[in-house]
């Protein structure tokens, strides 16, 4: 049996976090019969975990001297020795705790292992179907997309981890209530899958890797690394146009693989010298193709139309279509799914469409708040044309030379603010010379938001798309990206009347 099941089953188990990740992760393991501890220096927090599972709560220092030793403190009651460790996603690599694991040699494993070991030896009924993606961006859209295609076809999905409920949270559901989920879509994030040894998903991709989080992972090469877990299961879902993508997987697919992409699918198939399965663009319909050279295509969806618009929102179609075929799904499910998909909020969500002067054509608000880094930022321009670009907030010490240099011939105005809105203003003065730049003070979120909003509106003219899309965090004045976005929506939608007051 599976080490970490052998201890799910009635070994003692030291959770480290009492967060999201850790809650569900320690529910399960009580529900499963393990002894848990629960190690986090939010005393309060842990404290009502524990209670709920019947547990132990220990400070970190404390939990690193059990594993050290066997027992807390002197003073406590002596506690039986660590069987395993579970790591929330927030904790680094080379903090304490997993440090003490390694020292004592015990092993330490991630919140998703918790859930998937337990789903694959039914201890919690019948097996699921695993599909795991991340990426640096469109996870939340990829994610929602899937499971939308994998309903349309009338299986029981459910969309979990950083999109929704944790996997342990939906198993430990599904338990309570008696209704089965069939296929878990979920949504992982770099620091889950850092500590993830027994994840080994059905069906898994990484949708893109741009530089993001170094100073957690340490550079990019061990943040790719840590993504491509993804990708150690049955099906490997390549991203065809993403050189880091298909260097971190080589290494470590050695299951069937598939692709997408948002050029020809056939041309993709030659390019990476395989004979499997390829979604991509042709003749303005998404089409899976199988291989380079033989087969038939399949016609899955319309490329026109997809939620969000753009090349982005069509390779985040392309992968969700590639991973729900990779199941089995038919072509009329991803067509039903994506003719009705609207994406969630600040992922590129069109907030508003205004007419022309004199009614002649329409200028659309576009929210894309969620892209808080340039390789998003990039997304979410790319394929626009007459675009006024809103950007700005706390860029981190990312560099936008490239970005700007990119999206320059697209751009029909840009409009900044936020606390490094005068860096992004030297890039474009470099390399967008011509194109006007209003830069927006202030650090009152809705002062500065509203000034924004109507200096872009000068900018665009009929045709046109404002596009919100900060390549930047947001904490620098705003409550998170969200408010952000909420902002931007509710000016852009605010009335001739409510503008002039």
């Amino acid at each position: 049996m599976n080490p970490t099941v052998t201890a799910m089953t009635g070994g003692h188990v030291l959770v480290a976090g009492a967060g999201v990740a850790g809650r569900g992760a320690a529910r399960l393991l009580a529900h499963l019969g393990a002894r848990v501890t629960v190690a986090d220096d939010d005393a309060d927090r842990s404290a009502r975990l524990a209670a709920e599972c019947g547990g132990r709560r220990l400070g970190v220092t404390d939990a690193c001297d059990l594993l050290a030793t066997g027992h807390p403190p002197a003073g406590d009651d002596p506690l039986p020795a660590v069987d395993l460790v579970v790591m929330s996603p927030g904790w680094r690599p080379g903090s304490p705790l997993p440090r003490a694991a390694a020292e004592a040699g015990v092993p330490v494993v991630g919140d998703l292992d918790v859930a998937r070991s337990a789903d694959a030896a039914g201890l919690v009924g019948p097996s699921r179907t695993w599909i795991v993606l991340t990426g640096t961006n469109g996870k939340t859209t990829t994610t929602a997309m899937t499971a939308a295609i994998l309903r349309a076809d009338g299986r029981s999905a459910a969309a979990v981890g950083n999109i929704g409920a944790s996997p342990a949270e939906q198993l430990l559901a599904d338990e309570r209530t008696g209704v089965r989920t069939d296929v878990l879509v979920v949504e992982a994030s770099s620091f889950q899958l850092h500590w993830s040894r027994d994840l080994h998903p059905d069906v898994g991709c990484v949708l893109n890797l741009a530089e993001d989080h170094l100073d957690w992972h340490g550079d990019m090469t061990a943040y790719a690394a840590d993504k491509a877990t993804c990708l150690t299961g049955a099906v490997a879902v390549l991203a065809a146009d993403d050189p880091a993508v298909l260097v971190a997987a080589e290494p470590v697919v050695t299951g069937r693989r598939r692709a997408f992409t948002v050029g020809d699918p056939q041309a993709a198939a030659r390019a990476l010298g395989t004979t499997g399965p390829v979604v991509g663009v042709r003749d303005g319909r998404l089409v899976e193709t199988d291989g380079p050279d033989r087969g038939e295509t399949v016609d899955l969806a319309p490329a026109d139309g997809i939620s969000p618009p753009g090349p982005a929102g069509v390779a985040d179609a392309a992968a969700a279509a590639s991973l729900a075929r990779a199941v089995g799904v038919t072509p009329g499910a991803v067509a039903r799914a994506l003719g009705s998909f609207t994406v969630a909020p600040h992922r590129g969500q069109v907030v508003h469409r205004e007419p022309g002067p004199d009614g002649v054509g329409e200028i659309r608000w576009i929210d894309n708040s969620k892209a808080t880094n340039p390789h998003a930022a990039y997304a979410a321009l790319a394929g626009l044309d007459g675009t006024v670009w809103v950007a700005g907030g706390q860029l981190k010490g990312a560099d936008v030379d490239d970005l700007v240099r990119d999206v320059a011939p697209r751009l029909r105005g840009a409009v900044l603010l936020g606390a490094d809105r005068a860096v992004i203003a030297r890039a474009l003065a470099r390399h967008a010379p011509s194109v006007p730049v209003t830069v927006v003070d202030g650090t009152d979120p809705a002062t500065v938001m509203g000034h924004a909003v109507r200096a872009a509106r000068t900018l665009a003219r009929p045709g046109d798309t404002v596009v919100l899309a900060p390549a930047a965090a947001s904490l620098d004045m705003f409550d998170g990206m969200s408010h952000r976005g909420d902002l931007f929506a509710r000016y852009a939608c605010s009335t001739r009347e409510e503008r002039d007051q």
